[in-house]
């Protein structure tokens, strides 16, 4: 027998010898079997990490993009764990006795954020229902790390873009720095003005210096209504609602938050395009036109960084007292001056359109329609003079 018919025969009967396995209960097996086996399992579980790491990356992608509407269309103080605990007290309040006991401001304020927070992003009331606890928490976070950085962009772009439009449209004696706030406030006479309590005079050296001073008889709070919320920053003693959110900075300032920065040069006349207030979330939602009118006050003011309270002003209350004059009307009358003011700014930003103007009768008279009933009677009468 040959040396290699010998090495055959002895990897034969190695390979049907009967298993048996050693002292620990194990069948001996060859340790770089083992090896490959041991770096393929390695290898599976590393390609599994990676998909879920994509996946988790493509998660907290989505949730921080989705989270940049809810400073915008939803809520700009409220947390949004208050939002869900408020819905889930009236839920189950509901569910015990049939309604709900008598509410507070700050509950009915929350409440309609909660309707808003599901409005602008409808999938997450489904997924709060649906992920355990330690899912939530992570998706609220990552879409508040969105709704902040979005804040943060806005109050940035206005901080720059508020400077250009006072310079512009005031040509005041000290022009605005974008990047510098210090000299803005009531430090500045445009700025001052603006921002002045519209009952008052800022024209009236009494007032301005007793503002400055911040004296006693002139105190500066969100129980005032500033004079750049009017229309050509004008304030009617015998109509405080006339031109009240009415504003050509309040528009600029919508254009270049919702649609884009060099729209915002268009804020005289009506806006052109499609009257889409029907279909475009947020033209309906009046909470973006508070967000602007919140984020303009801050722009024109001295503060540098974003806070709740300047001085004796409280940004939060002035954003509660905006969402109540929309939404806590006190009777009919008032809703169809909100519904009429809801439809200027529809108008100002996105224009208005004719088409339901367009009947079967004028169509026919247009072009297109011409030129093809005229194709069909030339055809018509080459067959007949065949």
């Amino acid at each position: 027998m040959s040396e290699s018919q010998s090495q055959d025969a002895a990897e034969h009967e190695r390979l049907t010898a009967p298993v048996i396995p050693d002292l620990s209960g194990a069948v001996p097996t060859s340790s770089d079997a083992r090896a490959k086996r041991r770096i393929a399992a390695l290898e599976e579980e590393l390609q599994m990490m990676k998909r879920e790491g994509r996946h988790k990356q493509r998660k907290t992608t989505y949730y921080v993009a989705q989270g940049r509407a809810i400073r915008r269309m939803v809520v700009l103080y409220s947390s949004l764990e208050d939002l869900i605990a408020e819905n889930d007290r009236r839920y189950e309040e509901g569910l015990e006795d049939g309604l709900v006991e008598r509410t507070s401001p700050e509950q009915n304020r929350l409440q309609s954020g909660y309707v808003a927070f599901a409005q602008a992003l409808p999938w997450v009331h489904a997924k709060l229902g649906t992920l355990d606890v330690d899912d939530c928490e992570d998706m609220l976070k990552k879409l508040k790390r969105g709704a902040d950085a979005a804040r943060g962009d806005d109050t940035s772009t206005l901080k720059d873009l508020v400077a250009a439009w006072i310079n512009q449209d005031f040509r005041p004696s000290s022009l605005l720095v974008s990047q510098d706030k210090q000299l803005r406030g009531f430090a500045h006479d445009i700025c001052g003005k603006l921002l002045c309590p519209a009952e008052w005079d800022w024209s009236d050296d009494r007032v301005k210096a007793g503002i400055r001073d911040r004296t006693s008889d002139y105190i500066v709070s969100e129980n005032s209504w500033p004079l750049f919320v009017y229309q050509n920053y004008v304030f009617d003693e015998s109509n405080l609602e006339k031109g009240l959110f009415m504003s050509k900075i309040l528009v600029q300032a919508f254009k270049a938050v919702f649609t884009s920065p060099s729209s915002a040069r268009e804020a005289d006349g009506d806006g052109f395009g499609a009257d889409i207030i029907e279909n475009n979330r947020r033209a309906r939602r009046a909470l973006s036109q508070v967000k602007v009118k919140t984020c303009v006050r801050f722009a024109l003011s001295s503060v540098s960084s974003w806070r709740t309270v300047d001085g004796d002003f409280d940004y939060e209350a002035f954003w509660n007292n905006i969402v109540d004059f929309f939404e806590e009307v006190p009777g009919p009358v008032a809703q169809r001056r909100v519904a009429n003011l809801l439809e200027w700014w529809t108008r100002k930003i996105f224009g208005k359109n004719h088409r339901e103007d367009l009947t079967p009768e004028v169509v026919s008279k247009m072009s297109v329609t011409a030129l093809a009933e005229q194709r069909k009677a030339q055809e018509d009468a080459f067959f007949d003079s065949e």
